[in-house]
C-alpha cells in the first residue's frame, strides 16, 4: 500500500499574512503530552473508519485527555472547510464530495468507543445546497439505529442563507443543539468574516421555537481583544435566545498566521464569568482556561439534565 501523503497548504488564505507576535503561555494552560495507551486505541478506531476528528484538526490542547477517556468528538463532512476564520486551524479549500458511507462509520465508531455521549461537528460547506444538514440528520439517524441508548449533541455551522436546513437537523432530533458565536459582535469582521453575530443568534433562538425541549448551547473564546462588558452583553444575548448552556475558553494561536492572542485571561476572570452567567440564568455554565465545546460533554449533559429538573422543582 502506498501512501501520498498531502502537499495542500493547510491554510492558503493565510500564506500571505505577516506573521502575528506569540506570547508565552501562562503556567495555567499547561496540558500532558498524549501518550497512554487508551489514547492509541482512540486513534485506531478513529483511523480504521477513516474519521475525522476536531480533536486533531483544531489542534485541541485536551485531546491528551479525552482520548484518553475514549472520548472523542467526530467531525463529519470531510477535514477541508469553506471559511477562513482568523482563529481556527481546520484546513480551508474545496472539500471533496461527502462520503455516503460516513453516517454508517461514525456510528460504528461511537459503538467501537462505548460512548454514552457522542458531540458531532463538522467543517462549513458552503458548497452543499443545504449546508450538510441532510448530512447531520443521516449520522443522528444512524447512531440512534446502531446505539440507541448515545445520547447526541451535535455542534452545527451557521447554515448561513440554507433555508430549511436547520429545520432538517433539528428534526432528527439530537439531545443538545449547538453553535458556537466563538467571539463578540465587534470583532466578527476581524475574526469571524463569514460569518453573522445576529443570524447566529437568531439560528440558537430558532432551535428552541422548533423543540423547546431541545438544549441548546454556544460557547466562545476569550483573550482576542474583547471587553468585559462585550462578553456580559453577548451573556444577555444568549439568555434572549434561550440558551441554556454557555461554554467560555481561552483563545490559542494555532501558528504565527493566526489571529493573535491579546492576552491571557487568568483563571480567577473564569470564574467571574461563571457566576455572572449563572446570576444570568443559564442553566449551566463551563467557564476555564481549557475549556472547549465539547470537553467533558458527557458529564455536562447529566449536570445539564439535573439542572433542568431542579429548575423545575424536581430535583434533588
Amino acid at each position: 500500500m502506498v501512501t501520498i501523503l498531502d502537499s495542500r497548504p493547510r491554510h492558503p488564505e493565510k500564506a500571505q499574512k505577516p506573521d502575528s507576535p506569540v506570547l508565552r503561555k501562562p503556567d495555567w494552560i499547561r496540558v500532558k503530552a498524549p501518550g497512554s495507551s487508551v489514547y492509541g486505541e482512540t486513534r485506531r478506531i478513529m483511523r480504521e473508519h477513516g474519521l475525522h476528528t476536531v480533536c486533531e484538526e483544531a489542534g485541541c490542547p485536551n485531546i491528551g485527555e479525552c482520548w484518553s477517556k475514549k472520548h472523542a468528538t467526530m467531525m463529519i463532512m470531510g477535514d477541508t472547510c469553506t471559511r477562513a476564520c482568523a482563529f481556527c486551524n481546520v484546513r480551508t479549500g474545496l472539500p471533496q464530495p461527502l462520503d455516503p458511507q460516513e453516517p454508517a462509520s461514525v456510528a460504528e465508531a461511537v459503538a467501537k468507543l462505548g460512548l454514552e455521549h457522542v458531540v458531532v461537528t463538522s467543517v462549513d460547506r458552503d458548497d452543499l445546497a443545504d449546508g450538510g444538514a441532510g448530512h447531520f440528520a443521516s449520522v443522528i439517524r444512524a447512531i440512534r439505529m446502531r446505539t440507541p441508548a448515545t445520547t447526541i449533541e451535535v455542534l452545527t455551522p451557521d447554515f448561513l442563507r440554507k433555508d430549511g436546513a436547520l429545520e432538517v437537523v433539528v428534526e432528527a432530533r439530537p439531545d443538545v443543539f449547538n453553535h458556537n458565536l466563538e467571539t463578540v459582535p465587534g470583532l466578527y469582521l476581524e475574526i469571524r468574516p463569514g460569518a453573522r453575530y445576529f443570524h447566529s443568534l437568531r439560528l440558537l433562538q430558532r432551535v428552541k421555537e422548533l423543540d423547546p425541549a431541545m438544549f441548546t448551547k454556544s460557547g466562545i473564546m476569550v483573550g482576542l481583544g474583547e471587553r468585559r462588558e462585550e462578553v456580559l452583553q453577548l451573556m444577555d444575548d444568549l439568555r434572549s435566545a434561550n440558551v441554556d448552556f454557555l461554554t467560555i475558553g481561552q483563545y490559542l494561536q494555532p501558528t504565527r498566521k493566526h489571529a493573535e492572542v491579546k492576552s491571557f485571561v487568568p483563571p480567577e476572570e473564569f470564574k467571574s464569568y461563571e457566576r455572572i452567567a449563572y446570576a444570568k440564568g443559564f442553566l449551566l455554565v463551563s467557564a476555564s482556561p481549557l475549556t472547549r465545546s465539547s470537553y467533558h460533554a458527557g458529564d455536562d449533559f447529566a449536570r445539564l439534565r439535573a439542572a433542568r429538573l431542579a429548575a423545575m422543582g424536581r430535583g434533588g
